[in-house]
């Protein structure tokens, strides 16, 4: 399984992004898909996931700013970035996840290369 990210680039403080991740390689739904970020000198931490079934969870950092989607074609899903703020600017990974609950607490997860997002103030 292959994940394609995209949609990074520099934005002024207030400006709007919208990532996309595109996963290919597996004939099955992925059973949530994510968006984590890395910001310089940090750790890497969860910003949205959705589940298959379209439930949505944030990080408390982006509620009411961002909102994750997904796409109409399968194992697709966007990240819709509003109000962007410098402390936004971070490295941006999609993730797949095809675990499956025979293989429990075996997981299956794919990670994409990133897209890298830069708030200027």
């Amino acid at each position: 399984v292959q994940l394609q990210a995209s949609g990074g680039g520099l934005v002024q403080t207030g400006g709007s992004l919208r990532l996309s991740c595109a996963a290919s390689g597996s004939v099955r739904s992925a059973k949530a898909m994510g968006w984590y970020r890395r910001a310089p000198g940090k750790q890497r931490e969860l910003v949205a996931t959705i589940t298959s079934g379209g439930n949505a969870n944030y990080a408390d950092s982006v509620k009411g700013r961002f909102t994750i989607t997904s796409g109409d074609a399968k194992n697709t899903v966007y990240l819709q970035m509003n109000s962007l703020k410098p402390d936004d600017t971070a490295v941006y990974y999609c993730n797949a996840d095809y675990s499956l609950p025979a293989d429990w607490p075996r997981a299956t997860i794919y990670w994409g290369q990133g897209t890298e997002v830069t708030v200027s103030s």
